[in-house]
């Protein structure tokens, strides 16, 4: 094997290990202001489910937007598949906490735009046919011809969800899609979901201010400090298997330790949290893997 070809087989060996990785990443709205966030440094592995949390004020969507390609940074840098992330892409797919579906198409036509837009040069019926399997994927199938003004909340969203996965994104971004949702609709999707990306293998950075949506969902739980000066306090991996189910995860004697971790971080110790402070609460803490500061 020659020098290239070796180190061809390296590169790409680093690029599948480091699917996205995020370095020093802050933020600034104003000159001489303190940063939102500062310091932000994680990595996300290809068919990773991570989810992060944080009060209000503390930059998460910011940060969603700078995976996003849709703000940027005031320094650090964010790369993903061995690429800068500079501007929007149709290599991540975002799903907002509003639906943004355009009014005037029907449900169907909403998804073919999305397709259209990634696969410009398949015919019209290959595009129909692909955006109706991702519909038939949130349960939607027999809605294709309405608009979203005869949709329910929970509809409209499991049409953004098609929409976002119908073009076959490299990782999928989710800005707490469910909360305007009431508790059952909200179940409903998180299930569509977990089948959804377990089927695909699909990496997905969420946003979620709920507790329970995350332990159910995610394969890694990274907590934000505060802002301004917000940083990540603490990176959390679930140890729950991962074929959990909403309606038996209270059962599992790792469900309440890491439930009570998380909300006693969110509750007490976001506010002041400090690196060394941290490090100490959490010894004897054996039931979590817990990778305190930063990657």
């Amino acid at each position: 094997m020659s020098y290239l070809e070796s180190f061809r087989k390296w590169f790409l060996m680093q690029i599948e290990n480091n699917f996205l990785k995020v370095e020093n990443l802050s933020k600034s709205y104003k000159v001489g202001a303190p940063p939102v966030f500062e310091g932000i440094n994680f990595e996300i592995d290809r068919g990773e489910f991570v989810c992060i949390i944080g009060h209000s004020g503390c930059g998460k969507t910011t940060i969603l937007n700078v995976l996003a390609g849709l703000e940027e940074a005031s320094s650090g840098y964010a790369i993903m598949l061995g690429r800068e992330i500079k501007g929007p892409s149709l290599e991540r797919g975002v799903v907002f906490q509003g639906h943004a579906l355009m009014p005037w198409m029907t449900v169907l036509e909403n998804v073919c735009f999305a397709v259209k837009s990634k696969f410009p040069e398949w015919s019209r019926a290959k595009i129909s046919e692909h955006a109706k399997k991702y519909l038939e994927m949130v349960g939607l199938v027999n809605a294709e011809n309405k608009k979203p003004s005869e949709l329910s909340g929970g509809m409209k969203q499991r049409v953004g969800i098609a929409r976002a996965f119908s073009i076959e994104p490299k990782m999928l971004l989710l800005d707490e899609p469910f909360g305007a949702l009431d508790a059952l609709t909200r179940g409903v999707i998180q299930d569509e979901l977990l089948k959804i990306c377990s089927e695909t293998q699909q990496t997905v950075f969420m946003i979620t201010h709920d507790v329970d949506e995350a332990i159910l969902l995610s394969d890694k739980i990274m907590l934000m400090s505060n802002g301004p000066n917000a940083r990540i306090a603490e990176i959390v991996i679930n140890t729950l298997p991962k074929n959990r189910k909403r309606a038996s995860l209270h059962h599992d004697p790792m469900y309440y330790p890491m439930r009570n971790h998380l909300v006693d971080f969110l509750v007490n110790r976001s506010k002041h949290w400090q690196a060394t402070e941290m490090a100490n609460e959490l010894k004897g803490f054996e039931p979590l893997l817990v990778k305190p500061g930063i990657y």
